[in-house]
């Protein structure tokens, strides 16, 4: 059955109301995975063990019956995969790297270390009904390079110096991601993902030659290594907090079928400009606090995309403290029930 989201994402208008799913939507707003993650024992524990992916990944779908599933797993897999140590306290832990002269390239380690995430999308599909999508996700070249190279924080400061300062080593080091990220895509669809979402996190706050060389052209090459063993494969793209200019080269040059907004960006004008699907891009915030907040934010994007092929989501993760119910009632405002 070919199912809402991969529907919409072919580019045709839904008939009633559109597919809905939330980014985090496994995680941590809901009892049932905080109890599962306690068996794991860690979150590392729990990435690493398909049955309990599975689990999580299913539990949402369950409790509000969303249009699509997506795998649990976290985006610093691939880095792993690569042989850079990390470590999660209350967030991830990595020392920073300095050269890619020392990542791993051999497909078949790259494969060890990413088979929990096959496994878990292998168990998931037949476990999800037909006309549910099930999504894979990998973080973009630019994201992971900024966490390897020092973190996120301060602007990506660590990164963005490796990038002017020696610029030719830092290609290195985002064309061995594009490689990986490429291959670990890849390999989620042939596990059973109907389509993968490429999550470039902190592509905010970019010049514009380096969000072309860095966001941009990394993802169009990793869009062309899938389209090139999978042609059909359908691709959604994030990068958050890129700005409008920059949001219309990301649609324009990447290939991807989605383009997932953030907050920042008025709905209205995204549909217009963007020349792809839409998806996006309830603040959290307005999710967490419900009643009118929720009701007004909910009304404005159906208003602005009625018509339109778009996915309604979120413009980032859902947030840990997240009422259930207002979850639900999230549920009830975009189908009209």
């Amino acid at each position: 059955m070919f199912g809402l989201l991969l529907s919409v994402l072919a580019g045709k208008n839904p008939e009633g109301p559109p597919p809905l799913w939330m980014m985090r939507q496994a995680g941590r707003y809901l009892p049932e995975y905080r109890k599962t993650r306690e068996q794991a024992g860690s979150f590392l524990g729990l990435c690493a063990n398909p049955e309990l992916a599975s689990e999580v990944t299913l539990q949402p779908i369950r409790r509000f019956d969303f249009d699509a599933a997506i795998v649990f797993s976290d985006i610093l897999t691939v880095v792993m995969a690569l042989g850079h140590p990390v470590s999660f306290d209350e967030g991830p832990k990595l020392s920073a790297l300095t050269s890619a002269a020392g990542l791993e390239r051999d497909r078949g380690c790259w494969r060890q270390v990413l088979e929990p995430v096959y496994q878990a999308l292998a168990l998931t599909r037949p476990r999800l009904a037909p006309e549910k999508a099930l999504i894979g996700f990998a973080g973009a070249p630019w994201t992971l390079a900024v966490y390897m190279a020092g973190g996120g924080n301060d602007e990506q400061k660590a990164a963005r110096l490796w990038a002017y300062r020696d610029r030719d080593g830092f290609q290195l080091l985002i064309d061995r991601l594009v490689d990986c990220v490429s291959q670990h895509l890849i390999w989620q669809f042939e596990a059973g993902a109907d389509a993968v979402q490429i999550f470039d996190s902190w592509a905010g706050g970019l010049p514009p030659e380096l969000f072309e060389r860095f966001v941009v052209q990394p993802t169009a090459a990793i869009v062309h290594n899938i389209r090139t063993v999978l042609p059909g494969a359908a691709i959604i793209g994030f990068p958050r907090g890129a700005g409008l200019v920059q949001l219309e080269r990301y649609a324009s040059a990447t290939g991807v079928d989605g383009i997932s907004i953030d907050p920042s960006v008025a709905m209205a004008w995204a549909v217009e400009r963007l020349g792809t699907v839409v998806q996006g891009n309830l603040d959290p915030l307005a999710l967490v606090a419900g009643g009118a907040a929720l009701q007004d934010a909910v009304n404005d994007i159906l208003t602005a995309t009625r018509s339109k092929p778009f996915i309604f989501n979120l413009g980032h993760g859902i947030l840990p403290t997240t009422p259930i119910e207002h979850v639900r009632e999230l549920v009830r405002l975009v189908r009209g029930a």
